[in-house]
């Protein structure tokens, strides 16, 4: 009996040791893929990792948290530390991790096969081995670039309860076992290239849903019915797909509900019963957004929206096919900030009582067939920024009341039956700034004087009206008016010469008026001014030739009988004062020809007796060595650039000795960059005590010697912030006697534009503002060299690898080694580039042998635009059998833009927001408050409006047709105000 008792306490005490011995083992293992963790990180700028180290146990390194009976790593939790590096395999090996968030750093390369995370740049398919992972609880790969299908294996994970992987490119169908996760509150697969059904019974077997977001996708068939059964449901976001059916009833059963958005889908069937979804809504007193715009729902509005939830926000159902009139009651919905029930086929008045929604700032009414009068309560409205009416069947004078919308910045009463005056107090107006519509009605009177007073107005438009009187001179004061649209009115009198002082002005229509007196220089001089109509009106005189004149397409003055002079295309008769000078100039030209003939012949005697003196001198020059002087002088330029060597900019001499120091003898790591005659070095100069870059001329490249000469003449004598600024210049020759050339420039930190766009190990990602930002920078140097230069100057070769980024990403146009400078004795010659340049950039006038232009500069920065914001370079290989990249953003526009904008834009603020990351637990939810959280997802909206109208300006500059195109400089203004409206929204 003692020996058996003796037995067991050994088996006891053996079973005790090798547990324990295990679980060192097995402990130290985990410590070992914590360091080949640290191992794979290159940048740590908070030295997170230094505390990874012998002097603490692993369990206390930061961000690890281990399981206190068996100290095994549970959690890893690294987020928003700017970490770069790769994750290693042998993560996978952490058998007893419940949590891993490296959300916000710089990974990169493929996923692991055994881990997932999300908000980094992974690439390639999800691995099937994740579905090994049966504790795990969240799994975020959102905002990367995986392809290929949902695995099924993640049907497995059993515990999952936060399911994100939206902004990527999976396509296929959504497994089925991951609808059978009953535990996952979260699901979100948004903007993807999924399809398929949603299942029928998606409710039942998740019925813990909170979020549920599939928007911009291809899903097709009905929205489940079984929906309703996620009681606790707040978010359920499916725009933009291909949904068709009914809107289930059933949806009024979930009372958290304060989000749903079906825009942009197939739903309704155009008959009486596709509202009746919304008497069952009353239900869900949560609701705050509510969007079933562009579907095709029908019938008329249900009474009962009025007793829709007093919280509701957003309330659109605009582009459907709705009948009726306005139901009273809206006025109850006191919380709205936006009503857009615009494109239907409303009828009846608009209600007085919608002057009671204090907090209205958006109220789209327009494309409808309302009348009667529009209700002189929208003045009480003063929050309201955003007014459309037009295109209705509306009658009777414009309400005053509209002067107390202190925050109206657009205004649309066009295409309506208004009659009377404009009433003077919208001049008192300051908010108008992005536009005043009132044309196509039957206005009549004088356009106020008091108009000078909207100094914010970008266009004003109120053509086709009865409109008369003089054009007041006071609207010089309207310093940001970029479109003046007045035509067919019943204007009179002259153009006021006070107007010169509108320099912004883009668009001016005058036509079909009576107005007289002659054509006014400045309206040539005007710098932005791209559309002149003064057609049909009584002007008389000379036509200017300057300026927007010399351009036929832009300029229309048919109609004025009197008009003489001008250019020759114009056809018009010669002026009497021109007949009487051509007489003159005839008999004087035959002794002016004589003088000429005179003159030039001495010139040439006297430069042949130099050229003569200067070869005899020269030639006694000679040393020994067979060298001229000139050639061993080690810090000036040949006799060919002489006037950039003596820049008074460029006052450093710099040696071939400097730039071998530099550059440590041209050392490869050095080496930054090549290209056809150069190759580019980084170089630490002791003269400037700071990094410069030293682009060397390969000159047994055919073609390299002038393309350093025309670029050291294109750049001797612009500066502009955005232009690369040379520094330096050295014409020498190296160690071994051979010739040696090279321009020093600024050192820019950030590398080019292509780097960023393209690079397969790129660790970050450009966003909206820095793309826009990037656009204007591009476009202020084209418009710095094509209008502001006393010899303008074609780049002939903008791309993105030629636009460098400094340190605060400023972007700065380089490379001007095809440059062509514009002198006007060279504008009626034939001047080829025989096709220089890079593949895709350049204009296809060029092919044909068509003069270089600033408007080929132009197609270069429309194709660089459409790369910037789509991600694709036009030499992309979809692109093929006839299809480039201006058809294939063409194709697109507007609804599918988000289908080729690159995907690191569109989905940062929509989604990335939703729930907060500041919880060490997945199961720490944080949903942000109401207002904030409404704020975040109405900016999907607005950053697709934004990519909408920068890829439009993209289209317009890369145009076949070189008349088509947009000029740089009104593009460079079109994209400030693209950006400055962003920022705003």
């Amino acid at each position: 009996m003692e020996q058996s008792f003796m037995t067991f306490k050994l088996l006891v005490s053996y079973i005790y040791c090798s547990i324990l011995v295990m679980s060192m083992t097995v402990s130290t293992f985990d410590e070992q893929v914590l360091l080949d963790f640290k191992s794979r990180i290159t940048d740590d700028p908070f030295q997170v990792m230094s505390s990874w180290n012998n002097s603490l146990h692993y369990c206390n390194w930061r961000g690890i948290t281990c399981n206190p009976s068996f100290q095994r790593v549970m959690i890893l939790d690294l987020r928003s530390l700017k970490l770069v590096g790769s994750i290693p395999p042998s993560i996978g090996n952490l058998t007893f991790l419940t949590t891993i968030n490296l959300r916000n750093n710089s990974f990169h390369g493929e996923v692991p096969m055994e881990i997932g995370l999300g908000g980094n740049n992974l690439t390639g398919g999800i691995p099937s081995w994740i579905g090994n992972f049966s504790t795990l609880r969240g799994l975020s790969l959102a905002m990367n670039n995986l392809q290929g299908p949902i695995p099924r294996d993640f049907g497995r994970l059993s515990n999952l309860q936060l399911f994100q992987v939206y902004g990527n490119q999976l396509n296929g169908t959504i497994p089925q076992s991951l609808f059978n996760i009953s535990s996952v509150y979260y699901f979100s697969v948004t903007q993807n290239l999924l399809y398929g059904e949603l299942p029928s019974d998606i409710g039942l077997t998740l019925p813990n849903l909170e979020v549920f977001a599939g928007a911009v996708n291809n899903f097709t068939g009905p929205i489940p019915v079984s929906l309703s059964n996620a009681s606790k449901l707040g978010v359920l976001e499916l725009s933009q797909n291909k949904l068709t059916g009914n809107v289930p009833t059933s949806l009024g059963q979930l009372q958290r509900l304060y989000r749903m958005n079906f825009e942009i889908n197939s739903l309704g069937r155009n008959t009486s019963g596709d509202l009746r979804f919304l008497d069952f809504l009353v239900n869900c007193t949560s609701l705050q957004v509510l969007s079933f715009e562009d579907n095709i729902l029908g019938g008329e509005l249900p009474k009962t929206i009025g007793n829709l939830s007093t919280r509701l926000e957003i309330f659109a159902l605009g582009y459907n096919m709705i009948v009726g009139s306005l139901p009273t009651g809206l006025e109850n919905l006191v919380n709205l900030t936006l009503l857009s029930l615009d494109n239907n086929y409303l009828r009846g008045s608009v209600p007085e009582s919608l002057g009671k929604l204090r907090r209205l700032q958006g109220l789209l009414l327009n494309g409808n067939k309302l009348s009667g009068r529009i209700p002189s309560s929208i003045g009480n409205l003063t929050s309201l920024s955003t007014l459309h009416i037009e295109d209705n069947e509306l009658e009777g004078n414009i309400p005053p009341e509209f002067g107390q919308c202190i925050r109206l910045s657009r205004l649309n009463l066009t295409g309506n039956n208004l009659v009377g005056s404009i009433p003077k107090e919208l001049a008192g107006l300051s908010s108008l700034s992005i536009s005043l519509a009132l044309a196509n009605n039957s206005l009549t009177g004088s356009l106020p004087a008091e108009f000078g007073k909207l100094i914010n107005l970008k266009e004003m438009d109120i053509s086709h009206n009865k409109l008369s009187g003089e054009i007041p001179s006071s609207l010089s004061s309207c310093v940001s008016l970029e479109r003046f649209m007045a035509n067919n009115n019943l204007f009179q009198g002259e153009i006021p010469e006070s107007l010169q002082g509108l320099r912004g002005l883009e668009e001016i229509d005058l036509s079909h008026n009576n107005i007289s007196g002659g054509i006014l220089e400045f309206l040539g001089k005007l710098p932005y001014l791209r559309k002149l109509d003064l057609s049909f009106n009584e002007l008389e005189g000379e036509v200017p030739t300057e300026g927007i004149f010399a351009n036929e397409t832009a300029v229309s003055i048919s109609g004025n009988d009197e008009l003489c002079g001008g250019p020759p295309n114009y056809n018009f008769p010669i002026c009497p004062k021109q007949k009487d000078a051509s007489s003159k100039k005839h008999i004087s030209s035959r002794i002016k020809v004589a003088t000429i003939i005179s003159v030039a012949f001495l010139f040439l005697l006297l430069c042949s007796f130099a050229a003569c003196y200067i070869v005899i001198r020269k030639s006694r020059k000679r040393d020994l060595t067979g060298r001229s002087s000139r050639e061993r002088q080690s810090d000036h330029f040949d006799d060919e650039e002489p006037t950039l060597f003596n820049d008074p900019i460029l006052t450093a001499k710099i040696t071939y000795q400097d730039i071998f120091k530099s550059t440590d003898g041209f050392s490869e790591d050095n080496l930054v960059g090549t290209g056809s005659f150069c190759s580019v070095y980084r170089g630490q100069f002791q003269i400037f005590d700071k990094v410069m870059a030293v682009k060397v001329l390969n000159l047994q490249q055919r073609g390299a010697l002038k393309s350093f000469s025309d670029e050291c003449r294109a750049l001797k004598s612009i500066r502009h912030r955005n232009l690369l600024k040379i520094i330096a210049v050295c014409s020498s020759i190296d160690y071994q006697g051979n010739d040696f050339k090279c321009i020093v420039f600024e050192f820019m930190e950030n590398g080019s534009l292509d780097d960023w766009l393209h690079s397969k190990g790129d660790e970050q990602h450009l966003n909206i503002i820095q793309r826009l930002n990037i656009a204007i920078d591009v476009a202020s140097a084209l418009d710095y060299l094509h209008n502001n230069c006393q010899v303008p100057i074609v780049h002939c070769d903008l791309k993105p690898s030629n636009i460098l980024l400094d340190e605060e990403m400023t972007a700065h146009v380089g490379d001007f080694g095809l440059a062509k400078l514009l002198f006007k004795s060279s504008w009626n010659k034939h001047t080829s580039i025989a096709l220089k340049g890079s593949i895709g950039y350049i204009p296809p006038e060029y092919g044909s042998g068509v003069n270089v232009s600033i408007l080929g500069d132009v197609y270069s920065f429309g194709i660089m635009l459409l790369e910037l914001f789509t991600g694709r370079r036009p030499t992309d290989e979809i692109f093929k059998d006839g299809l480039n990249i201006h058809q294939y953003v063409k194709s697109h526009l507007p609804r599918r833009v988000t289908e080729i904008a690159d995907a690191s834009l569109l989905l940062a603020y929509e989604e990335h927001n939703i729930y907060e990351d500041n919880a060490s637990d997945l199961e720490e939810k944080a949903i942000l408050q109401d207002d904030e959280y409404i704020s975040k997802l109405n900016t999907s909206t607005i950053i697709q409006e934004c990519l909408i109208s920068i890829m439009k300006i993209g289209l317009l500059c890369s145009s076949s047709s070189p008349r088509d195109r947009m000029p740089i400089s009104i593009a460079l203004k079109e994209i400030h105000t693209i950006k400055n409206l962003f920022l705003e929204s």
